[in-house]
């Protein structure tokens, strides 16, 4: 699947276990450590058996390991950890809704008035499908670059961008020189 820090998500199991909300929040939650089921059972809100069975899919998916276990009186507790700190999609199936993340981060945005953020911007332009895929890469970079910031601070923030062909019309190139 990659090397520890990129796992490819290309197979029917793992590209199911990612469009599930639950599993993303748990692969988001496990960026920032390892954690047992019910640490993540209480942080989510859900039963520790919901979140249990969610940790099952994403491990069958090759998404999340356990980590380390640790005895706690007859018990052993499992740390789960993610396998990679990024993941990309391999190609979605076929009629797949391939704009659900756009569709998650529009869920959970929260706008408080007065506040700096969120921020958005949209541009659009002509230009040749290399120069896009140069600012895709350099937005893949940029990505990493966030997910890589110590963590601090009581709130969790979200980062979407993305190049993308649009259907948007063109003048072409002016005639007057």
């Amino acid at each position: 699947m990659g090397d520890a820090l990129i796992v490819v998500a290309e197979t029917p199991e793992a590209l199911k276990a990612l469009v599930d909300r639950t599993r993303s929040v748990i692969l988001d939650m496990l960026l920032d450590r390892a954690a047992t089921t019910s640490q993540l059972a209480a942080a989510l809100g859900k039963p520790k058996g919901t979140i249990g069975y969610h940790l099952k899919v994403l491990e069958g998916a090759g998404l999340v390991r356990v980590v380390r276990r640790r005895k706690v009186r007859a018990l052993v507790e499992k740390y789960y950890g993610r396998t990679g700190r990024t993941i990309v999609y391999g190609g979605l199936p076929d009629g797949a809704d391939k704009t659900f993340m756009l569709r998650r981060a529009l869920e959970e945005i929260v706008f408080t008035e007065g506040e700096p953020l969120p921020m958005f911007t949209i541009r659009r332009v002509r230009i040749s499908e290399e120069r896009a895929v140069e600012f895709a890469e350099r937005v893949k970079e940029l990505a990493a670059e966030f997910i890589a910031l110590p963590r601090s601070g009581d709130r969790v923030y979200g980062f979407v961008a993305g190049v993308y062909p649009t259907s948007a019309p063109a003048l072409g190139d002016s005639e007057e020189r």
